[in-house]
């Protein structure tokens, strides 16, 4: 897999910017609810006849999400052993992963081997140990926008699932006001951390051409935005800045693309309600077959 990582998205200012958007979108919250759903179920089902199970985040961060689906199947299967093997360039947001295990009842049991590096030196590094660790579960939320291949990133991680394992990628969905927004103005956002757009839609038909079979599911989510559309307002700056991903929006755009971006999300990629902006944030989930 000859790919390598941009600049990390979670890097510098842009942690805060994301923690903000975190906080006003509830985006964890509804993945969350998505995972008690559906994770249990898979994972019994994946850890059938097994004597132990391996898990793999790939580009987890500081590992809140990771942490909730492992507390999920350390429940489901408590008397299978688990290791955990973590994928992340950070070496700031691994030792933040680490402090939270080091807080967390349910994860006591759990092995973990924290690799802090990015997918092309993960693979260089499986390649010349010849290591064969295989994995039953693995994820990739919200972090294919930063592969320069995103492809051969999904066929290498995939080369290493085990019999019945699953692949999990949640990404923006194809119809969303992110989808609306970044395929409309492509050549003017996807000029720092991203530099290339890509949608569920996307993925879907990579895997496609694969012949990689699939399961696919929704998270219908949204952010109210109406800040974004007061003069002066700090909440309002700080949510353009991440949506658009720039370190202003205000300095980086002129008057003209600005106000084209501002009527864009107002009248494509909003629902009025209750005279609140509503910016549609959905999310899909892909469960990809071993």
């Amino acid at each position: 897999m000859a790919t390598t990582t941009t600049q990390a998205g979670y890097e510098g200012d842009y942690v805060q910017r994301f923690q903000f958007f975190l906080q006003h979108s509830g985006e964890h919250m509804v993945m969350r609810e998505f995972m008690d759903k559906v994770l249990p179920g898979e994972f019994v089902r994946i850890g059938e006849g097994k004597s132990d199970l391996n898990f793999l985040g790939v580009g987890s961060g500081q590992g809140e999400m990771d942490s909730h689906m492992l507390g999920i199947l350390q429940s489901r299967l408590p008397k299978t052993p688990i290791s955990a093997h973590i994928v992340e360039p950070s070496i700031a947001l691994i030792e933040n992963f680490k402090a939270s295990v080091a807080k967390a009842s349910n994860l006591q049991k759990i092995k973990f081997t924290w690799n802090a590096l990015s997918c092309a030196e993960y693979e260089k590094q499986v390649k010349d140990t010849k290591d064969t660790n295989r994995f039953d579960f693995m994820n990739m939320i919200q972090m294919l926008y930063y592969m320069d291949d995103y492809v051969a990133v999904i066929k290498f991680f995939h080369s290493l699932l085990r019999e019945k394992g699953r692949l999990m990628i949640i990404h923006e969905a194809a119809g969303s006001g992110w989808g609306t927004l970044w395929s409309t103005f492509t050549n003017d956002l996807c000029t720092k951390s991203v530099t290339k757009y890509i949608s569920d839609a996307d993925i879907k038909g990579e895997l496609d051409k694969l012949g990689l079979k699939y399961e696919e599911h929704s998270i219908p989510n949204t952010m109210d935005i109406t800040e974004c559309f007061v003069e002066g307002s700090k909440v309002g700056a700080m949510l353009l800045d991440f949506m658009t991903d720039q370190d202003s929006f205000e300095k980086a755009f002129s008057p003209e693309m600005k106000a084209k971006i501002l009527d864009m999300l107002r009248n494509k990629c909003c629902t009025l309600k209750n005279e609140r902006l509503l910016f549609d944030c959905s999310l899909t989930c892909l469960l990809i077959h071993a």
